[in-house]
């Protein structure tokens, strides 16, 4: 009786073919159930272990699964934050563990000598294919958990979160250019990312750098030393009173205007620029992000490239003065390295700096949109060390789940585009900053349509 009720753990041990049904049972059952091989057919408390410790694995699955699909926002809060990342690292390395002692155990209860030896390299096989998918997976997840972790708490500021204004989060985004023949960094690209905290719809702010005159909000510690805009009376600390200048001015000129924004997590450079950009557009801005162009580059080549559009050959420079040309970067569509990007979003020669705004625009939602799941994973070390030296930024990690949520919405709507440059009616040499804040306003607050009578 006991024979016949339980062939799995009391074979037919002279029977090959008995053996070796019951080897590709235990195999399966392992892949499958970890835990329930050794529950049938050899040390159970090992198997209750192991199958208690999947049973917890597929519950905490499908409680992960639920929450991410009603509460996105949640689900993200909480996988963005080191603690949590620690913790997903650690159970996933047991899990990786506990897979190799039962999938090894397994192996040992098929006994292969006692199954066809047609069948015994493939059943070895197979146990150690899977064993090596279902623990080498675990082993990866542990790896990108704690290179997650590393990245986020180098990236982003422990800090407290800032609520939207206006229904809205405000975003000053900086490309900076520090070249070998410029004193300090200089902001080569100055947008601002105004983003409905609700919808995620966008609405992106285009400043040319060449801007003059630029005002300031009385709070800011630089209207006193520039009341009627920025070099608008008796000129500036540095060479180009420009909107870009102002960075470098008080970044190496007077820093002490800012006390606290190392402590913040910013610059003295960066919080000029930020009330550069409010008295600009209008906007209050919480949080800014500042991107290396140079370390833009390598973010480039670890995302494997970036296939553009060229409207019209593009020169690359033989030097920083920009003025004799390589070679070109040819009109059509195009799949460029981290190198030939750089140079299609800064080159300047036979060009105005507003062809440059646009083709950075169209550089930066060209990379936002190869950052999928699935390029990102396959390439996620390279692409978060290079993110590391690529950005610079005080959006705090408790906002980074809330974000994420928000820029899922925000991909699935158009992004409203406000460029204050000449073909808009803007000046930025001889600008009217109130029509500025016009256009900002309309693109942030459009008018609602009446109601059908």
């Amino acid at each position: 009786m006991t024979l016949a009720a339980s062939p799995i753990r009391y074979p037919d041990a002279a029977s090959r073919t008995v053996m070796t049904r019951r080897a590709w049972w235990l195999v399966v059952l392992n892949f499958l159930v970890p835990g329930s091989a050794q529950v049938l057919a050899g040390d159970r408390r090992l198997g209750r272990f192991g199958l208690g410790a999947t049973l917890t694995l597929w519950t905490l699955a499908v409680v992960s699964l639920v929450v991410w699909l009603l509460w996105p926002a949640v689900f993200y809060t909480v996988m963005s934050t080191s603690l949590t990342l620690w913790i997903v690292a650690a159970v996933a390395l047991f899990y990786a563990v506990l897979w190799v002692v039962l999938t090894l155990d397994t192996l040992r209860l098929v006994r292969l000598v006692k199954t066809a030896p047609s069948a015994r390299a493939w059943v070895a096989l197979l146990s150690v294919a899977a064993m090596v998918l279902v623990s080498g997976t675990a082993a990866y997840g542990a790896f990108i958990a704690t290179t997650t972790s590393g990245f986020l708490s180098s990236v982003f500021v422990a800090g407290p979160s800032e609520p939207p204004v206006d229904g809205r989060y405000n975003i000053l985004l900086l490309g900076g250019d520090a070249g070998p023949d410029r004193d300090g960094l200089r902001p080569d690209s100055i947008r601002v990312m105004s983003i409905d905290a609700e919808t995620g719809q966008a609405v992106t702010i285009g400043l040319p750098r060449n801007m003059e005159d630029v005002p300031f909000n009385e709070d800011s510690p630089l209207h006193d030393l520039y009341p009627e805009g920025y070099g608008a009376i008796d000129g500036c600390e540095v060479d180009a009173c420009m909107l870009n200048s102002i960075y470098t001015e008080v970044e190496l000129k007077s820093p002490e205007m800012y006390p606290d924004a190392d402590a913040n997590g910013s610059e003295p450079g960066i919080e000029a620029m930020r009330d550069a950009a409010e008295a600009i557009t209008g906007l209050e801005i919480q949080y800014y992000a500042l991107i290396d162009m140079a370390g833009f580059q390598q973010l480039i080549d670890a995302l494997g490239g970036v296939t553009i559009t060229v409207p019209e050959d593009v020169p690359i420079h033989a030097d920083e003065t920009f003025t004799t040309v390589a070679e070109w970067i040819p009109a059509g569509e195009q799949h460029l390295d981290g190198y030939h990007a750089l140079w299609y979003a800064r080159s300047r020669h036979g060009t105005s700096d507003y062809d440059r705004m646009a083709r950075q625009l169209q550089l930066q939602e060209a990379v936002l949109a190869q950052f999928n799941p699935a390029n990102v994973l396959s390439k996620f070390q390279d692409i978060a060390a290079a993110g590391a030296q690529v950005v610079k930024t005080d959006v705090p990690q408790s906002m980074l789940g809330y974000f994420v949520d928000l820029a899922s919405k925000t991909k699935e709507l158009p992004v409203v585009d406000v460029e204050l440059v000449p073909e808009n009616g803007f000046d930025p040499e001889d600008p009217d900053y109130d029509y500025a804040r016009q256009l900002v306003q309309e693109a942030v607050t459009p008018p609602t349509a009446e109601p059908a009578e």
